[in-house]
Parts: structure tokens; C-alpha cells; sequence
């Protein structure tokens, strides 16, 4: 099942990013008043959890650096109401996947059979110690097949977050750590110029750097060192054990199925880069 999870958040991920990269939902969201593209984004990604504090949405969303989510929330709601935001994401979303799929696939039997699947394993997973995940399920599931795919997906994509998160809690790695260990991954040198870390503060970025060499992680170049090479792995290695749950709903030939009906879908998405 951790090669099922893996494989799905390959086949998954592609979906859930139109939010991110395409052009749809911010304009959804700056159409509703917010300011820019972060106003948007803490908005509708944090609406599933309530009128909750910034504190409690840095907590959540971990990887950001202190003072980030405070810029946004809760000002973000104070004239748009989270249900407005979230809502909003949704019909971008699902607006950005069908012109990138294009009417043929997006209203084809195999993806409805996709977002059928894909949802069933996202409603049939633990609640407990998912936050973002758990916000999502208290969310109504869109009968519109293109949106269920999209939000079953983002179901998921939480899902997954809650288990990184909690593995990187595990092995004391922080949120702008975690961003260095993945600039390192990906084969990013050096680290601070990846794009989640240049803009932040130099004197926060050379303590990070610090503190990841004292234990040993990274070398005076900035580079991984052994012991950052297997900490990184073992981490994604538990991430993938700790999002397999939801896919234990599913039977081996509907996990065959949901692969098989995904495959184009995902194809089509990353040849567009999900824009």
C-alpha cells in the first residue's frame, strides 16, 4: 500500500495544482475583493477549518515562516466570508480542468468512473490528527464529476499533507527546514535561492542553515550530507505509509481502475504543466 499511495499522489497531484498554477481560481478569488494571490490562497485553503486564528492556521499549514499566515488571516475574512472563498476555489478549479482536459475527457465515462473512485477512498480514511483533512470532509462532495474529481483529490492531497507534517514533527525537521530538504532533493543549489525560501529574511535563512549543519544534515557547502540524504528519505517514506489509509477502501481491481482511468487525465495535465 505505500507504493499505492505513492503512485496515487503521482497520478493526484497534477489535479489538485490547477489551483495553484492555472489562471481560473485566482481570478475567481480576486474577483471576490482579495488583494493578491496569498490573500486568496490562506483564504480559501484555511476556509474548511472556520473563523480560526492565524496561529492556528500557521500550526496547520506548518511549512510557512512565522508571521506569513498572520499577513492574511483573518483579515482575508473579514469581508469575504470563508464559505464564499472556498466555494470560489472550487469553481476555478474545476473551470481550469476542464479547459485543459477539453470536452471530450472531461465529460468521458472514465473520468466520471475517476472522481467515483477517487472519492470513495477520500471519505473512507481516519479523521483523527488530520486537521487540513478533516476541515475538508466537513465540506459538501460537488455532484458536478469534474469538481468531485478535483475535490476528492484535494481530499487527498490534505490528507497526505497531515501524514508529512506529522512525519516531519517526528524527526524534529521544521517548515523552512523541510523546504531546504526538498530544495536539496531536487537538486537545487544552493538551497536558500529555491523559490518558497529566497525571499525570506538573510539572518532567518542562515540561522535555518545553522541549525540543519550543527545536526549534521547539511555540509558547510550547503549540501546534503548522508545523514540529510537518509533523514529526507525516511520522511517521505513515512509520508507515503501514513496517506495509504484511504486507498484500503478500495478493492485491488478498483485500484486498478482508478489508475487506469487517472493515467490520461494526469498525462494531459502535466503536458500542460496544470495550467
Amino acid at each position: 500500500m505505500t507504493h499505492t499511495a505513492r503512485r496515487m499522489f503521482e497520478l493526484l497531484e497534477p489535479i489538485c495544482l490547477v489551483t495553484y498554477f492555472a489562471d481560473e481560481c485566482n481570478e475567481e478569488l480576486a474577483a471576490l475583493g482579495h488583494r493578491g494571490y496569498w490573500d486568496g490562497y490562506f483564504a480559501s485553503r484555511a476556509a474548511p477549518l472556520g473563523r480560526v486564528p492565524a496561529q492556528v492556521v500557521h500550526a496547520a499549514f506548518y511549512s510557512f515562516a512565522e508571521g506569513e499566515a498572520a499577513r492574511h488571516i483573518p483579515s482575508a475574512w473579514e469581508t469575504i466570508p470563508p464559505e464564499a472563498s472556498v466555494a470560489a476555489r472550487e469553481r476555478g478549479s474545476a473551470a481550469s480542468l476542464r479547459r485543459i482536459l477539453g470536452d471530450e475527457l472531461a465529460g468521458s465515462p472514465g473520468l466520471v468512473r475517476a472522481a467515483d473512485l477517487t472519492t470513495k477512498a477520500a471519505t473512507n480514511a481516519p479523521t483523527e490528527g488530520r486537521v487540513m483533512y478533516a476541515g475538508m470532509r466537513t465540506l459538501p462532495v460537488p455532484s458536478d464529476p469534474v469538481a468531485r474529481l478535483w475535490h476528492s483529490a484535494t481530499m487527498l492531497r490534505e490528507h497526505r499533507g497531515d501524514g508529512h507534517v506529522a512525519a516531519l514533527v517526528g524527526a524534529r525537521v521544521g517548515g523552512t527546514e523541510a523546504h531546504v530538504l526538498d530544495a536539496l532533493a531536487k537538486g537545487i543549489h544552493p538551497p536558500e535561492s529555491f523559490g518558497r525560501l529566497h525571499h525570506l529574511p538573510k539572518a532567518r535563512l542562515a540561522a535555518v542553515m545553522d541549525g540543519l549543519r550543527e545536526r549534521g544534515l547539511v555540509d558547510a557547502d550547503g549540501g546534503f550530507t548522508e545523514a540529510g540524504r537518509e533523514t529526507k528519505q525516511r520522511i517521505e517514506a513515512l509520508t507515503d505509509e501514513l496517506a495509504a489509509p484511504p486507498y484500503d477502501a478500495l478493492t485491488p481491481a478498483e485500484l486498478d481502475e482508478l489508475v487506469t482511468e487517472l493515467e490520461p487525465v494526469t498525462a494531459k495535465l502535466v503536458a500542460a504543466g496544470s495550467r
